[in-house]
């Protein structure tokens, strides 16, 4: 009885032109973000927007896998994931549907998203050099290119070749120098290692603290989380902005970015999300406590990030650095970088 008093009340309120109220429609995000960093700011978002959010976690690989197994049953309205590799694949395997949106454009820098509209960057993950204090001259240190000088030999540490974040800073290299050259660099590179490469670049920090080696190359994020936990690390292990000097090019700048997919159910609650999260004070919850910095430039990076003063970017597209990101890994393979 209750429900069809409820129907027969819609109806009256139909006919008399009154317009019922409805739930928004949820957005579905399938994210390679930690669960625990991204979930507030989207929490934040439903309770400023009413907005529910189904958040699916998972590898930034498994969900391209995922996404494409998917095809048009997909659930997904967005993609967040880390690595200008992994949003470039993700666009030109046609998993991410071209948006115009002028917020986005207005809040991200045309470097930092992909020329083809089809994905923005939505925080900055800086990688540059870091050295131990007391064993390196910072004046002495330069570029990621000179780290191939034999000066360097039996004092580098360096992050696998396994993972994204080595693989994008060659393929930068190589949209920078081409590929003999970048070859040239990544050999110099192996012909210096002081120890095996490391799986994770806090290990890595860790390794130069130790005296393993005396300079690495690393995610300033990686850092940052470390300095939250042992301000004093930054007396062991120092922060330097590779590639500043005039035509050395700039410091590299990997992302994490989102998209719409192209079988999104809920485009228009996609695109609104993305133009929250690219916004001036979301982008504080999105990139504070994480250590990343913020893409949009009104927005104020964390107090550990801003200590580390300012930097010129590499102004290299990250979908050019991206779509180089295969032929890199081939040219890991050919100098035995592990």
């Amino acid at each position: 009885m209750r429900a069809w008093k409820t129907l027969v009340l819609a109806a009256c309120l139909a006919s008399s032109g009154t317009v019922l109220a409805q739930d928004p429609q949820p957005v579905t995000v399938y994210s390679s973000r930690i669960e625990q960093l991204l979930k507030p700011t989207l929490d934040l978002y439903t309770q400023q927007t009413g907005v529910q959010i189904n958040l699916l976690t998972d590898r930034g690989g498994s969900l391209t896998e995922r996404l494409a197994a998917e095809g048009a049953g997909s659930p997904a309205d967005v993609l967040i994931t880390v690595d200008m590799g992994n949003l470039w694949n993700a666009a030109e395997r046609g998993l991410l549907r071209k948006v115009e949106s002028d917020a986005l454009d207005a809040n991200v820098a045309e470097n930092f998203r992909d020329p083809g509209q089809r994905w923005w960057g939505l925080s900055k993950r800086e990688r540059t050099i870091f050295y131990r204090e007391g064993a390196v001259d910072p004046a002495k240190l330069s570029t990621y290119e000179d780290l191939a000088d034999p000066k360097w030999k039996g004092k580098l540490c360096l992050r696998t070749s396994k993972q994204t974040y080595t693989q994008s800073l060659v393929a930068m290299m190589i949209a920078k120098h081409g590929v003999e050259k970048a070859e040239e660099i990544a050999r110099g590179w192996v012909a210096n290692l002081a120890t095996d490469v490391f799986t994770n670049d806090n290990a890595l920090l860790q390794a130069i603290a130790a005296g393993q080696c005396d300079v690495g190359i690393s995610n300033t994020y990686y850092y940052g989380r470390i300095l939250s936990r042992e301000p004093d690390f930054g007396q062991k292990v120092k922060l330097f902005w590779a590639n500043q000097g005039p035509g050395e090019g700039g410091a590299h700048v990997n992302l994490s970015g989102a998209g719409i997919t192209t079988h999104a159910r809920n485009p228009e609650g996609a695109l609104k999300l993305l133009e929250w999260l690219s916004a001036e004070e979301p982008q504080r919850g999105y990139t504070h406590g994480t250590f990343e910095s913020p893409v949009n430039p009104k927005t104020e990076a964390d107090p550990i990030v801003q200590a580390w003063g300012t930097y010129a970017p590499s102004p290299l597209n990250a979908a050019d650095i991206g779509s180089r990101q295969a032929e890199a890994i081939r040219l890991l393979d050919r100098v035995g970088y592990r």
